[in-house]
């Protein structure tokens, strides 16, 4: 019996607590009020109720007190607690379950937050808000739209799917089809589904991250990308502060730019917006695109060539900032020069002929004979020069010629061969621009024909003034002015320690390395080495340029050594020299010379293409001539000295001072690139050698060394909060400042 009661107690209790918890709504107040006690219905004007904490108020009311459940119209207010307020213009509110369904113009305030809709269902004990017909919530610092929403009063979390939209104060667009969380009190977005985040700069993908609307601070965990012009970062997390530009990125990075058609991959990055830079780290390589391409299963492929390092650096600089070089040409004489220094010579002729015949103008001829002399030895090009440019001033300015320019017209006058504005435009040519100061051009003596020519370029001209027969016309220029060029910029790339090259005509390691779009050039530092086909350059400095997006040529700069083998053979063709410089066609060395003591060890062929002499040169410049990837020919220049042997008589392979073959260290594949694993050298690698003096050989012995790459770890620093810390990637200040020696220095 006593189970049984307890039974029933059990099951009673529950009821007789909610019955407990329910409670009456209670009337406050009202100015009018028609009561219907037989169905227990009170109609009210402007009623104040009051339930559970809660003041509810309107302009009409019908009140159903069995049922304890009113109904509100216009101007319904609903006020719980000292923060949370509630309008609209319709009311059903059930106090049994303390719940309010609210219609029409439908705002709810929570301290600084307005959340606008059409419908909106309210719980009065979970404080939590509902709406289906599409809403707004709007702060200080976001506008957040959606169809569908959960506003929760307690936690000041929103809840927003589908159609979400999202605008920050500082105009950031955040976009996303499924459900977003945003908290109205930390400003942090949630996202669950694929999320756009836009802003005038950048562009942020992701499927799974946050995002604070007041800082711009960001974690993305799932699909990510960033995007800004022509730039993007991928990984398998971002971290992003907005407000200072600073990214991070972990796990299978890519870093891609369109523009420079280069491409970047890692496992750790930085990336700095305002610098336009990124730092990437473990097993960090880049793509660099090029025109030469590469024959795959009788399909024609581009050649990328590839870059790995320890650290990488890209960034975009301004190229004015930059130390370019020019590209290595062949001169008369075989001389190696810059690429552009014909065309200088050519403009500098040009000039010379221009100032010459400017002063054989400033003197008035004595005879139209010599006058038109003077006028055939004007150079054609200049002569078309000044027809061009008075063709486009004609065009440009024709303004009506003055008085007595017209009158003057009328005289027959004798024509000169060249008129005032004539000297004017050769005067340009012939003299720099100077933008130090404003100089006058020195007075011209003119015809009577000369003065009415000049009278109408004159008006044209910004200050002239006339003296007798003198035209005095003032120059001017502005040294201030901003020229496109300030505003240009370029790729950079920076590599530190254990640095890899491979291309499918060129492989390369070295220590350090530093290139740049602006001039197409790849540049060595700290014991380089290069290979191409059978080839081996080493020296102090290697410097790759490239012409239209294909290699071109190649330059060693101090202790340049070149070794050549044929196929598997073991004779060495050797070469070293101060300066060693090298050309392509079509993608194969073709050309070298070698400029400075230089030495050379060649081996060649009889008609059976069997080794038959070995031949030792001494010279200053040297040439050397490639075809079908071998050595085939070496053209001494000047001050030869030299011996030939016949090599069954040699008992030992000769070999000059300072002979390295390192065929171990170079990659062989775009895996090598990617694996980044460093071969370390032996400490010491003994060479026999031979120097040549005065024709003779006299062998040496010399000792190789080469110290192992050691990996100089940077130092941590930490991020802001609220995001994890991480440690600062950016390349220590002493590899940076060492690599930007090298560059002035080179």
């Amino acid at each position: 019996m006593q189970k049984l009661r307890l039974l029933f107690i059990l099951l009673i209790c529950p009821f007789v607590l909610l019955a407990q918890t329910r409670t009456q709504i209670k009337l406050e107040s009202a100015e009018k009020a028609d009561i219907d006690a037989k169905k227990s219905i009170s109609y009210l004007r402007k009623p104040v109720f009051s339930h559970e904490g809660a003041i509810l108020r309107c302009d009409s009311a019908v009140l159903y007190v069995d049922r304890n459940y009113f109904e509100a119209f216009r101007n319904v207010h609903i006020n719980q607690g000292d923060t949370l307020n509630i309008y609209s213009d319709l009311l059903n509110y059930d106090g049994n379950a303390k719940k309010a369904h609210l219609e029409k113009n439908v705002k709810l305030l929570d301290r600084e937050n307005t959340l606008t809709t059409d419908i909106l269902d309210y719980d009065m004990v979970a404080k939590i808000g509902k709406y289906t017909t599409g809403g707004k919530l709007v702060n200080k610092d976001a506008t957040i739209t959606s169809q569908e929403g959960f506003y929760f009063s307690n936690t000041r979390d929103a809840y927003f799917k589908v159609n979400v939209r999202v605008v920050t104060a500082e105009k950031t667009t955040i976009s996303s089809e499924e459900t977003l969380r945003y908290n109205t009190a930390t400003n942090w977005t949630y996202f669950y589904g694929p999320t756009n985040i836009k802003n005038k700069d950048d562009k942020l993908y992701t499927e799974d991250g946050s995002y604070n609307t007041k800082s711009e601070n960001a974690m993305f965990g799932k699909k990510n990308l960033y995007t800004n012009g022509s730039r993007s970062l991928k990984g398998d997390s971002l971290y992003y502060y907005g407000k200072t530009g600073y990214g991070k990125a972990v796990k299978n990075i890519v870093f891609k730019d369109t523009k420079d058609q280069t491409t970047l991959w890692g496992q750790l990055g930085e990336y700095y917006r305002n610098e336009e830079r990124i730092v990437v780290t473990q097993k960090a390589y880049v793509g660099i695109g090029t025109k030469d391409s590469i024959t795959v299963n009788n399909k024609k492929l581009p050649d990328t060539l590839w870059l790995g390092a320890d650290t990488l650096e890209s960034q975009r600089s301004l190229v004015k900032d930059l130390k370019l070089l020019t590209r290595p040409a062949v001169k008369k004489d075989n001389e190696i020069g810059a690429e552009d220094e014909k065309e200088k010579a050519e403009k500098e002729k040009e000039k010379a002929e221009a100032r010459k015949l400017l002063a054989q103008s400033a003197v008035e001829p004595k005879d139209d004979k010599k006058a038109n002399g003077a006028e055939r030895k004007l150079n054609k090009k200049v002569q078309k020069q000044l027809e061009e440019e008075s063709k486009k001033t004609n065009k440009e300015n024709s303004p009506p010629p003055p008085p007595d320019s017209l009158a003057l017209s009328k005289i027959k006058l004798r024509q000169d061969s060249l008129t005032a504005d004539s000297l004017m435009k050769l005067k340009k040519i012939a003299e720099p621009v100077k933008t130090e100061s404003v100089k006058n051009v020195a007075p011209q003596k003119l015809t009577t024909g000369d003065k009415a020519k000049s009278a109408t370029s004159a008006s044209n001209t910004p200050s002239t003034k006339k003296a007798g027969n003198l035209v005095t016309s003032k120059l001017t220029t502005d040294s201030s002015t901003l020229t496109p060029a300030d505003t240009v910029k370029a790729r950079v790339i920076k590599a530190f320690h254990n640095v890899r090259v491979y291309k499918s005509n060129m492989q390369a390691k070295a220590d350090s390395l530093y290139y740049t779009s602006a001039d197409s050039t790849l540049r060595w530092y700290n014991n380089p080495i290069l290979w191409s086909d059978g080839t081996q350059q080493t020296g102090d400095t290697i410097n790759v340029f490239f012409k239209n997006s294909k290699i071109h040529n190649f330059q060693v700069i101090n202790n340049g050594f070149i070794v050549n083998v044929d196929g598997d053979s073991t004779k060495f063709n050797q070469v070293k020299g101060k300066i060693i410089t090298g050309f392509f066609a079509n993608g194969e060395l073709r050309n070298m010379y070698v400029d400075g003591n230089s030495e050379s060890i060649y081996y060649s062929k009889n008609n059976k293409g069997e080794y038959d002499n070995v031949n030792q040169t001494v010279s200053s410049r040297l040439r050397f001539k490639f075809l079908d990837k071998e050595l085939t020919h070496i053209v001494t220049v000047r001050e030869v000295e030299g011996a030939v042997d016949p090599i069954d008589k040699l008992g030992k392979e000769p070999l000059l001072t300072g002979f390295i073959w390192k065929p171990e260290l170079r990659p062989v594949s775009k895996a090598d690139i990617i694996k980044g694993v460093a071969v370390k050298p032996k400490a010491t690698v003994p060479a026999k050698g031979s120097t040549t003096k005065k024709g003779k050989v006299v062998a040496t012995k010399s000792k190789v060394e080469s110290k192992p790459q050691t990996k100089e770890t940077p130092k941590p620093e930490k991020a802001p909060m609220p995001l994890p810390e991480f440690p600062k990637l950016t390349p220590k200040p002493s590899d940076s400042t060492k690599l930007d020696s090298l560059i002035k220095k080179n």
